[in-house]
């Protein structure tokens, strides 16, 4: 198992998973739907599968392409430490645990779990033929506050897609900041990204763009929900790592990129979700 965990990318799931938790914590505490650990489990479980299906198949799709570039011919696939065999038959067992884990959810969920599938999968192919391929990136990651929330309450709400804008605009950002690296590997492979279509200046000022649209949208929920200053305190913390992180990395030194991406946005979700469900348990508990 250490080598799909390796394929996968665990330490990566802190970005879309607090904000899973994010959605489902809403669902319990702005409706009358009861806490259930079981249904935590199953999204859990979910958010998992879904994650290994997505990163497993891009490794996949992607492992002629990275035993080109130098920054990533030590990836397991063309490093051989997993066979592309084995990469996807781990793909197709996570989509069916995927699918068959959303049945046991409600039938919302599971109506709409191939839809979610072909998103995040879709996204590895989009570098082909397109520079929003971080934005289809972000559109994946940003399933997981509305997806948590629907397996709570089975239906949709204005509050949970706001945090799910505030994911596709955040990851869309952070991931132009990483392909900065790749500027000129993938204009030498004819592959699409925003860096090698606008070049690193203009890449970093529509990063700051996108950065600045999520931060509006974990904002605004707080015109429909009430909230306490623990979840304000979220707000700032998480508009200080997305400032944070622009002034790490500059048109003439992208050598931080790697800090930027990983560190700052992991604290960033990480304590951004932290002072949400803070905020709901001592409101939901002790009417704080």
């Amino acid at each position: 198992m250490k080598k799909y965990f390796s394929l996968v990318l665990f330490a990566h799931s802190v970005f879309a998973l607090p904000f899973a938790l994010i959605g489902f914590f809403l669902g319990i505490t702005t409706t009358e739907n009861p806490f259930n650990w079981m249904l935590l489990l199953q999204v859990l479980l979910c958010m998992v599968f879904a994650r290994n299906a997505a990163m497993a198949f891009n490794r996949y799709l992607d492992r002629n392409i990275d035993a080109k570039n130098p920054r990533t011919q030590m990836r397991d696939i063309p490093a051989g430490k997993v066979s592309a065999n084995e990469a996807l038959i781990f793909v197709i067992i996570n989509c069916v645990l995927f699918i068959t884990t959303t049945a046991f959810i409600n039938s919302l969920c599971f109506y709409l779990s191939p839809v979610a599938l072909f998103v995040v999968l879709f996204y590895s192919f989009t570098k082909r033929f397109t520079a929003l391929c971080h934005m289809v990136l972000g559109l994946g990651l940003s399933l997981a506050p509305i997806g948590a929330y629907i397996a709570v309450t089975g239906q949709f709400d204005i509050v949970p897609v706001l945090y799910s804008f505030a994911v596709l605009f955040w990851v869309s950002g952070f991931d132009i900041i990483y392909a900065l690296q790749d500027e000129d590997f993938d204009k030498n492979e004819k592959l699409h990204s925003i860096p090698a279509a606008l070049g690193i200046k203009n890449a970093l000022k529509l990063s700051v763009v996108l950065h600045v649209f999520s931060a509006l949208c974990v904002i605004l929920p707080v015109f429909f929900t009430s909230f306490s200053y623990f979840y304000y305190a979220g707000i700032a913390f998480f508009c200080f790592m997305l400032i944070y992180q622009h002034l790490l990395v500059k048109p003439n030194d992208i050598s931080k990129v790697n800090r930027a991406f990983a560190t700052t946005n992991g604290y960033a979700s990480v304590v951004f979700a932290a002072c949400f469900l803070i905020d709901a348990f001592l409101r939901t508990n002790f009417n704080f």
